[in-house]
């Protein structure tokens, strides 16, 4: 079974319910950069984030440089947004919480 692509008003509804998560230039996709102290640092945060995209089974497209992560969210099978990307972001969101 195909996984349905939000609507926009659901990605709307989804950006209002997430914190600092912005839509892609081509409205694709959800992007979130953090900042953290040092390297050490940011390497947890990342690996915390991949045993949470483990156990969703959807994994985010990322990059790290130094103590700076950025995350971009997809679903490729949908072909933009999903229901998928919206959970693994408030998951991440309460990793940072947790950590704050």
């Amino acid at each position: 079974m195909p996984i349905p692509r939000l609507t926009d008003a659901e990605t709307a509804a989804a950006l209002a319910s997430l914190s600092g998560w912005t839509l892609r230039a081509d409205g694709l996709a959800i992007t979130r950069r953090f900042k953290f102290a040092d390297f050490v640092a940011a390497f947890g945060f990342m690996t915390r984030v991949a045993l949470e995209a483990e156990k969703a089974d959807h994994h985010p497209e990322w990059s790290n440089v130094y103590n700076r992560v950025e995350i971009t969210l997809t679903t490729h099978d949908a072909g933009g947004l999903s229901k998928r990307d919206v959970a693994l972001a408030g998951r991440i969101d309460g990793l940072m919480d947790a950590l704050t």
